[in-house]
């Protein structure tokens, strides 16, 4: 499964239309892409054996973070959910599954998604700007956020679709065989295909590739501090500064996440933050003071902040697209807290895509959607007036 984006706003509103009738035909002609999340369809899902997953074309590899309970069952450590997981069943990702009294992920080294994209497009505004990236996910996901734009891949079982066949040394080799600066895990959500994203990253480290991750960060400390050993930047999505939206929209909870996020810029890789603008839901101007406030106080005022423009899907299809004046007054909020660089994204063309000089606002990287059009930074620092300027960009 490939995905392609327009980088001009006429492509760019032709391909989500394309999109929005494309999954319309697949949900009433084959009916086998319910609206459903993993939940639904661990209901209906049969027993696992090594001998049925084999026979699926899935993986047995053993996962790193879980323990044995003397009941046979086990139970998952990697993030807050903990599933215990009986014997032959799965946790709540739908892809850990207890086989043979062991933890296995499922989908190790079989991907849906393999794309080389703009680095800008996760997004990344201040790490190696106007690169390409090899993007890298699996199905599955921990959370059940109603609002997901990639549902049909988060929300599916493995057996369900039909994955790439990609040994991490593979990954690594599709990277610098097509010029690739890093290799970024999105998509769906990384930390759930842990064992792959772990290997793919080691081996792309010794290959002299740069290591990126798109998280909502809902993970456990140990696991993503021993992750931190081998990404070199990650853009969090703090989705609301409210328990309650977690709870309500995500399935999730909020302080985990921020919990994760504090370790992540603890342990020295650069971040950035993306916050989704729904309209009605989380737009109000004190949840987007209270994002902006957190972030200036645990990760600094130099993080970049990027406001992502909501687009009508899967369980929140009903309503509409974050208005531009709403992810403007965003912007000027949290600019008026003190956040250094923030951005508004899935708007192309718009004039908060932009970097500037925080000094001397001279405009340092001029953006039309994913492309790079002017770049003015030399050796990390304002081509005009020589201020440092944070991020990696080279």
């Amino acid at each position: 499964m490939k995905f392609y984006y327009q980088r001009s706003k006429d492509g760019w509103i032709c391909f989500l239309c394309i999109i929005i009738f494309a999954l319309g035909v697949l949900l009433i002609v084959s009916g086998n892409l319910e609206a459903e999340n993993i939940l639904g369809k661990l209901k209906k899902s049969v027993l696992l054996t090594a001998e049925k997953i084999q026979g699926l074309n899935l993986s047995l590899k053993e996962a790193m973070w879980y323990r044995k309970l003397a009941s046979g069952e086990v139970q998952c450590q990697l993030c807050p959910l903990n599933c215990v997981i009986d014997e032959g069943k799965r946790g709540l990702c739908g892809i850990r599954a207890n086989v043979g009294g062991k933890l296995r992920l499922l989908t190790f080294g079989k991907p849906v998604v393999l794309e080389i994209e703009p680095v800008e497009k996760q997004p990344f505004f201040h790490y190696l700007p106007g690169s390409q990236t090899l993007v890298v996910g699996t199905v599955g996901c921990n959370l059940r956020c109603k609002f997901c734009q990639n549902w049909v891949i988060s929300q599916a079982l493995p057996e369900n679709v039909t994955p790439m066949n990609f040994s991490p040394e593979e990954v690594v080799k599709m990277a610098k065989e097509n010029g690739c600066q890093s290799i970024t895990f999105a998509c769906t959500e990384p930390i759930v295909f842990y064992e792959y994203m772990y290997e793919i990253a080691n081996a792309a480290k010794k290959n002299g590739l740069r290591v990126l991750l798109k998280t909502a960060a809902f993970v456990n400390p140990e696991p993503i501090k021993e992750l931190c050993k081998y990404i070199d930047a990650v853009n969090i999505d703090i989705k609301s500064s409210q328990e309650e939206f977690y709870k309500k929209y995500c399935d999730g909870n909020l302080a985990p996440v921020l919990e994760a996020t504090k370790i992540i810029k603890q342990s020295g890789k650069w971040v950035e933050i993306s916050n989704l603008i729904i309209p009605g839901v989380n737009d109000s101007k004190q949840e987007i003071k209270d994002v902006t406030d957190w972030v200036i106080k645990n990760l600094g005022e130099e993080t970049p902040i990027h406001f992502v423009r909501f687009i009508p899907n899967y369980k929140l299809a009903d309503l509409p697209p974050t208005p531009f004046e709403t992810l403007e007054n965003a912007h000027n909020i949290a600019s008026s807290l003190g956040a250094k660089f923030v951005y508004v994204v899935i708007v192309p063309g718009n004039k908060y895509e932009d970097t500037f000089c925080p000094v001397c606002n001279k405009l340092l990287i001029g953006r039309n959607g994913f492309e790079v059009n002017e770049f003015h930074i030399k050796n990390g620092h304002c081509e005009y007036c020589g201020a440092k300027i944070p991020g990696v960009f080279e």
